[in-house]
C-alpha cells in the first residue's frame, strides 16, 4: 500500500444557520427578512474535526443521526466549504451521496447515463464505452428507453450507483448507499465497492450498518455530536460502539 495521505482533514468546523420560526412560503421569508423579524440560531455540525486517509485506505465514518457523518462527507467531495479549518484531496473522486442527484427525470435511462457521465466530468466516448455494462450491473435492460420519472426509488438508485462506480476512482465517497434496492442488490454493489478496493480505491464510507462498516474498512472515524470521538482501527473501534448505545 502506498502510504501516502489522499485525504487530510485538519480543524473543520461547520457552522448552519437555522431560522428560529417557522414560515409557509418563500414571500413570507422575505418580507420577515426585510423587516428583520427572522431570526436564526447557529448550530455546529462539525468542530474541530482532524483526520488523514492514506491511499488505499476504507473509512468508516460511524455515528448516531445528527453527528455530522454525511455533512463530512460533502466537505470532502467539495459540497460544502467548510466554516474553519482545510480539507486536501489529492485525487479523482466518484461521489456516491445523494443517488440520482444529477439525473434529469423527463429524460429516459439511456440519456441519463450520458448527462450523468458528463456531470462526473466523463467524455461521451467512454460513457458508450462503458455503456452495456451499466445497463447489466443496473438490470434495467427492459427499462432503458423509459422515463426516469417513471422508476421507483430503487431502480433510480440501481442506475446511479452503476454509473458512479465505472471505472477505478482514486476516491470513492458512499452515504448509505447500500441501504437502498433489495438485499441481492445491496450484495452486488457491496462486492462491487470491495473490488475497486482490491484495485486501490480509497473508501469513505457512511453506514447505520456496523457489521457493513466492518466488512468493507480497516479505519473509522467515530463521530458524536460533531466532535471526533474515536479513530483509528475499525474492529476495536466497533466493538466499543456496539456497546456504547
Amino acid at each position: 500500500m502506498d502510504h501516502t495521505d489522499i485525504i487530510s482533514v485538519e480543524q473543520v468546523s461547520m457552522r448552519f444557520a437555522l431560522a428560529s420560526e417557522k414560515v409557509d412560503s418563500l414571500k413570507e421569508y422575505f418580507i420577515k427578512t426585510l423587516k428583520s423579524q427572522i431570526s436564526t440560531n447557529e448550530f455546529w455540525a462539525l468542530k474541530d474535526v482532524s483526520f488523514n486517509i492514506q491511499r488505499g485506505d476504507a473509512l468508516g465514518l460511524i455515528g448516531l443521526n445528527g453527528s455530522g457523518k454525511s455533512t463530512m462527507l460533502k466537505i470532502i467531495a467539495g459540497v460544502l466549504k467548510p466554516t474553519k479549518g482545510s480539507v486536501a484531496v489529492r485525487g479523482e473522486v466518484a461521489p456516491l451521496i445523494e443517488l440520482g442527484a444529477g439525473f434529469d427525470f423527463d429524460l429516459t435511462a439511456g440519456e441519463n447515463i450520458f448527462l450523468n457521465g458528463a456531470l462526473m466530468g466523463r467524455s461521451h466516448e467512454e460513457m458508450e464505452a462503458h455503456y452495456e455494462e451499466i445497463i447489466d450491473f443496473s438490470e434495467l435492460r427492459d427499462f432503458i428507453d423509459v422515463p426516469v420519472k417513471n422508476f421507483s426509488s430503487g431502480m433510480v438508485s440501481r442506475l446511479a450507483f452503476a454509473i458512479a462506480t465505472i471505472g477505478t476512482p482514486d476516491i470513492l465517497i458512499c452515504d448509505e448507499v447500500l441501504s437502498v434496492g433489495d438485499f441481492r442488490f445491496q450484495e452486488k454493489c457491496q462486492k462491487r465497492i470491495q473490488e475497486m478496493l482490491d484495485k486501490g480505491t480509497t473508501l469513505l464510507f457512511v453506514s447505520h450498518s456496523i457489521e457493513q462498516v466492518e466488512e468493507l474498512c480497516n479505519k473509522v472515524v467515530w463521530l458524536e455530536k460533531g466532535n471526533v470521538r474515536m479513530f483509528g482501527d475499525c474492529k476495536e473501534i466497533a466493538e466499543i460502539y456496539r456497546t456504547s448505545y
